[in-house]
Formats: C-alpha cells, sequence, structure tokens
C-alpha cells in the first residue's frame, strides 16, 4: 500500500471535507484506498509501458470539421419576454437566491 495514504491522512482530508468519518469509515477507506492502489500499480508492471505515448483523445482516428456559421432569424425580444413572470427595463428579473 502507498505509504503516504494514512489513516492520520485520510482523517484530515475527511475533517477538510466536513464529512466527519467514524474509525469504521476510516479503515474502510484505506481498505478500499489499498484495493485502489494495487490495481493501478499493475500498470507498472506491463512490458514496455515506459514506451506508450500518452493518449489525447479516445478514438486513434478522431478528426474534427468546424462548420460555417449560419446566421437565422431571431425571435423578438419583446415574444419572448412575454413569457416571463416579472420584466424589468427589457430584461428577465429573478428573486435573489445568494445572501
Amino acid at each position: 500500500m502507498n505509504k503516504d495514504f494514512t489513516e492520520e491522512k485520510v482523517r484530515k482530508l475527511a475533517d477538510l471535507l466536513m464529512i466527519g468519518l467514524t474509525d469504521e469509515e476510516t479503515k474502510m477507506v484505506l481498505d478500499e484506498f489499498s484495493v485502489i492502489d494495487s490495481n493501478i500499480n499493475k500498470i507498472n508492471d506491463i512490458e514496455g509501458i515506459e514506451t506508450v505515448k500518452p493518449m489525447t483523445h479516445t478514438l486513434d482516428d478522431f478528426t474534427y470539421e468546424l462548420r460555417e456559421d449560419v446566421v437565422e432569424e431571431s425571435i423578438p425580444r419583446d415574444e419572448l419576454l412575454a413569457n416571463c413572470d416579472d420584466v424589468d427595463n427589457g430584461e428577465v428579473s429573478l428573486p435573489k437566491v445568494v445572501g
């Protein structure tokens, strides 16, 4: 198991995230990390892994094409604002949601 991932580190991270883990939950996180760590380390056992180039996209033959911009007629603002409950100076007015 990774020496950097200790019970103290799990507790510190849990405190920073404000999730408050019990002793049982802390042990479960350590056990799960041990499994994840050992599975990730299997990558290091692949022969020639250091010669593999990093992947830039999930598809080998990925290509993209940009479309031309097509200007279309917009719906008049008055028609759009007719659907709103509260309008102020030609803009949608919403209740304040942040203190």
